[in-house]
């Protein structure tokens, strides 16, 4: 793999702007913006592959966010995610790429499947309504890549990484998920001396979260050593409730006012907690940076004007 020519779509964003550093360390990697190659265009995708011949492409861009942005866009969440995902691997495939690495994501898992979350469990129910279209959306994506696999040939590996968090996360109120936003309200109502943050749902749902520089990490190493056909799970291992988790952001930020869970909103999944034993054994990942550690580094980054 030394010395590959590589494309990351979606290497502008937060996970690609930790991955594409490590890349370029001992690879060519081109990082097209939306302007150089819609993805939602088969005739660019088509040309901007011919034209730049990589020997691997990555496959981060997506479109993403919480619960409410969920709710609100259950139709453009499932349509752009399916086809941006579905022509580039096709359009891989037809360039000659080497292999294609694939994300998938945590919301493909059945909502009442059983902790930890096994890359068997993927098929035994369906996503929690709640995040459903864009679950459904990327696990078609593996549908296709064992597909591609079987019937061409094609080398794609596809992972499953859980809820990410750290520097350069999005913050954006409409759209974040939920440390974010989470670190977002307590920041915000510390300066204007809020008395209570309100948090969506009851606050019993767990979570589990990796920092993006491990996950940044695990992509490399699968990128390098894995070329199966199964889905990998990326994930620490551990989780925690959203109750604990608004508690100890609030103890981060220095926040001393009152915490109200809203039971009106949305839970989403109960449990979330993923069985990383595979990607351990297989290209010998496991996360390594500390919950609290990761959490620290991500409210300093922000209130030092991250946005």
């Amino acid at each position: 793999m030394k010395n590959s020519k590589i494309v990351c779509f979606g290497g502008h964003g937060f996970l690609g702007s930790h991955l594409v550093p490590l890349l370029q360390r001992e690879h060519d990697v081109f990082v097209p913006r939306s302007v150089d190659c819609d993805l939602r265009e088969q005739a660019q995708v088509r040309e901007f592959l011919l034209n730049t011949n990589p020997d691997v492409v990555l496959s981060l861009a997506a479109l993403v966010g919480g619960i409410g942005f969920n709710q609100e866009h259950p139709a453009k969440l499932f349509y752009e995610n399916a086809l941006m995902g579905i022509m580039l691997m096709h359009e891989a495939y037809k360039a000659g790429v080497k292999k294609f690495v694939q994300l998938g994501t945590i919301c493909a898992y059945p909502r009442d499947t059983s902790v930890p979350f096994k890359e068997e469990d993927l098929w035994n129910g369906y996503p929690d309504p709640s995040n459903a279209p864009y679950g459904l959306a990327k696990k078609m994506l593996l549908v296709q890549a064992q597909a591609y696999r079987k019937e061409y040939g094609f080398n794609v590996i596809y992972l499953l990484p859980v809820n990410l968090y750290g520097p350069g996360d999005n913050f954006n109120e409409d759209s974040s998920h939920v440390i974010p936003a989470l670190i977002k309200k307590f920041v915000d109502a510390k300066k204007q001396n809020n008395s209570e943050v309100i948090i969506w749902g009851t606050g019993t749902p767990t979570r589990e979260f990796l920092y993006v520089e491990d996950a940044a990490r695990a992509i490399v190493l699968a990128m390098e050593k894995y070329n199966g056909a199964d889905p990998v799970n990326l994930g620490s291992g551990n989780e925690i409730s959203i109750k604990d988790l608004a508690t100890l952001i609030g103890e981060e930020v220095g926040y001393s006012g009152s915490i109200v869970f809203d039971p009106s909103k949305p839970d989403g999944q109960p449990r979330r907690r993923l069985d990383v034993s595979k990607a351990k054994e297989l290209f010998g990942f496991e996360a390594k940076t500390d919950f609290k550690e990761g959490l620290q580094k991500t409210i300093k980054w922000y209130n030092e004007g991250g946005e």
